[in-house]
C-alpha cells in the first residue's frame, strides 16, 4: 500500500472511530462493509485503536469521560503533538483496551459509550460494572447494572455476554441487559439473542424480553415495545408490571436517586413511563402518582411507602 493510500486509510479509520463516539451513530453496516473492503482496513483500524494503550496514560478531564445523552461530536483539541493524536483524543475513554482485562465502572447517573475494535458498541448506564478482555475481543461480562449492546455480527465468531450464571450469545442484534440484585432482564430490539445455549437454549427475538432469577432457571418471556428498549439512554423508563423495588433500583442507577422501599410496597407492580430529569422531586412525584403510593423525604433520598 502506497504512503498516500496508507494515510487515506488511517484518516478513514480515525473518522470511523470518532463517529462511533456519537450516541446517535447507527451506521454499523457501512462500517462493517468498510472493514471488509480490504484486510488493510481492519489492520489499520486495530492499530489506531491500540494507540489508546499509550494515550490512556495521559490525564483526561473528567468531563471528557462521560457521554452526554445528547449527540456529541468528538473533541479535536491538541493534547499532544500530531494531528492524529489530536483526532484520537476524543475516543480515548471509549476504546478501553491496553491490558488483559479492563474494568469499566460508572457512577449512579453517569453514562458512557464504548466503541470496540470489531465495530460493536456498548452503551453503559449508571451504577454499572463491565469487564472486557483484550484476549477475547468478542466478549463482555456484566458484573452489575445495565448496558445496551450493539453487536456487529460475524458468522462463526459470536459475541458473548456473561451476566452472573447467564450466558447471552449474539445472533446479530441490539439488546439491553439489566443485572439487578434479584433478577436479570434481557430485551432485544433488533435481531436474535440466545440465552444459555448449553442449558435452556432460549432464542429471544426482536420485540421480546425475558426476566430470570439471579440464580438462573427457565426465564419468563414477555413481549416488549422495541422502541422502549434502552430508553434510559434518552431519559425515559417504561414499565409493564415491574415491581416498585425494580423501578427504585433503576432510578438509582439512571438518575442517581437514593430511594429506599418499604416491604409493603416492594412487590407492587408498576405500569407507566417515567421521564428522568434534573428535577428529582418531579421524578419521585410522577412515580408515586402513577403507582398510588407515597414518598417520605429522608435525610438522604426518599422512602416509598403505602
Amino acid at each position: 500500500m502506497s504512503d498516500g493510500m496508507a494515510l487515506q486509510v488511517e484518516e478513514q479509520a480515525i473518522d470511523w472511530m470518532i463517529r462511533q463516539r456519537d450516541p446517535a451513530f447507527d451506521d454499523w453496516q457501512d462500517f462493517a462493509a468498510w472493514l471488509d473492503l480490504s484486510p488493510d482496513h481492519a489492520a489499520v483500524y486495530d492499530r489506531i485503536a491500540s494507540l489508546d494503550t499509550d494515550l490512556a496514560h495521559l490525564s483526561a478531564p473528567a468531563e471528557e469521560i462521560a457521554v452526554p445523552k445528547s449527540p456529541l461530536l468528538a473533541s479535536r483539541r491538541t493534547w499532544i503533538g500530531g494531528a492524529m493524536a489530536a483526532m484520537l483524543v476524543g475516543a480515548i475513554s471509549f476504546s478501553l483496551f491496553g491490558s488483559d482485562s479492563t474494568r469499566i465502572e460508572t457512577d449512579a447517573g453517569e453514562q458512557r459509550s464504548v466503541a470496540l475494535a470489531d465495530g460493536s458498541r456498548i452503551e453503559i448506564n449508571g451504577g454499572t460494572v463491565i469487564e472486557l478482555d483484550e484476549d477475547r475481543p468478542r466478549f463482555a461480562r456484566l458484573e452489575s447494572g445495565e448496558a445496551m449492546f450493539h453487536v456487529i455480527h460475524r458468522a462463526g465468531d459470536p459475541f458473548t455476554v456473561e451476566a452472573g450464571e447467564a450466558r447471552l450469545v449474539d445472533l446479530g442484534t441490539s439488546f439491553n441487559v439489566v443485572r439487578r440484585r434479584k433478577t436479570l432482564n434481557v430485551a432485544v430490539s433488533e435481531g436474535l439473542v440466545a440465552y444459555n445455549p448449553e442449558r435452556e437454549n432460549l432464542h429471544i427475538k426482536a420485540g421480546y424480553g425475558i426476566e430470570a432469577g439471579a440464580g438462573g432457571g427457565r426465564p419468563k418471556v414477555q413481549a416488549v415495545d422495541p422502541l422502549s428498549i434502552g430508553g434510559w439512554r434518552k431519559g425515559q423508563l417504561v414499565y409493564n408490571g415491574a415491581s416498585i423495588e425494580q423501578v427504585a433500583e433503576d432510578l438509582g442507577r439512571t438518575a442517581g436517586l437514593s430511594i429506599a422501599v418499604s416491604p409493603d410496597v416492594a412487590a407492587l407492580p408498576f405500569r407507566g413511563a417515567l421521564l428522568v430529569s434534573d428535577d428529582k422531586q418531579r421524578v419521585i412525584d410522577d412515580l408515586t402518582s402513577l403507582a398510588g403510593i407515597r414518598a417520605e423525604k429522608q435525610t438522604e433520598g426518599w422512602l416509598l411507602t403505602r
